[in-house]
């Protein structure tokens, strides 16, 4: 890797790092000049793609925020929840069923 690459690679991990510790929402792509793409031949750096954006000037570049995305390239998924009951220890929920046993009182950490 050159000295250039590496920079960039640099500035570039850099600026992911400060986007995700800044907003709640994760960095989704990093998008350059579509010469500078070509030029480094990278298509991802990070686990984020590399997009060609030629409204971006040559040695800039743009972190997208996963916010920012246009809805149509967000994958919508529809959770279906359910109530979930809450049991303690020691209690039961039906009626008339008979109490847990109380711990000996000479030495309560011992339930033996």
């Amino acid at each position: 890797m050159s000295s250039a690459e590496s920079k960039n690679l640099e500035a570039i991990s850099k600026a992911i790092d400060h986007h995700n510790a800044t907003c709640p929402f994760p960095a989704a792509e990093v998008r350059m000049n579509p010469f500078e793409v070509e030029r480094l031949g990278w298509e991802e750096i990070r686990g984020l793609p590399i997009v060609p954006d030629p409204n971006i000037g040559t040695g800039r570049f743009h972190i997208v925020c996963s916010r920012d995305m246009e809805g149509d390239e967000l994958e919508e998924i529809e959770a279906i929840g359910e109530d979930l009951v809450t049991v303690t220890p020691g209690t039961r929920e039906e009626p008339g069923a008979p109490e847990a046993d109380p711990a000996p009182a000479e030495n309560p950490g011992r339930w033996n």
